[in-house]
């Protein structure tokens, strides 16, 4: 088994099966101690802004909130660069603990050894 997960969520609200399947795979991999990088791009970015992954909603799914909440508190949350600057955010608009970095700092984390990367 994989050491570390890296896990790439394109979709948000545009595709909320994939989106949910994404932050629910991430959220049970830190429970099972799992390291774990989230990658929020494409309108996915969107939930690296307070409140926002509030407003998601899909009927037999946890709440988008309490897996972001776990996946801070026990893993890395990253906004990919290109994403924000497409949507106007800063880092300073992002929740605490949330980074702003690219696709040098993806590869790097992606092709380490140990590590299991998935795309949603």
């Amino acid at each position: 088994m994989a050491k570390k997960l890296v896990i790439k969520v394109t979709a948000g609200a545009d595709a909320p099966e994939r989106c949910s399947q994404a932050f629910t795979v991430a959220a049970v991999a830190v429970a099972s101690g799992v390291e774990v990088s989230l990658w929020l791009t494409g309108e996915s970015a969107w939930f690296a802004l307070p409140g926002k992954a509030a407003e998601f909603e899909l009927p037999h799914a946890a709440p988008l909130p309490d897996l972001l909440d776990a996946l801070l508190a026990g893993g890395r949350v990253t906004l990919c660069t290109q994403c924000a600057a497409r949507r106007g955010i800063e880092e300073k608009d992002t929740l605490e603990g949330v980074r702003i970095a690219g696709a040098q700092v993806f590869v790097s984390e992606a092709m380490a050894d140990g590590t299991q990367a998935l795309v949603y």
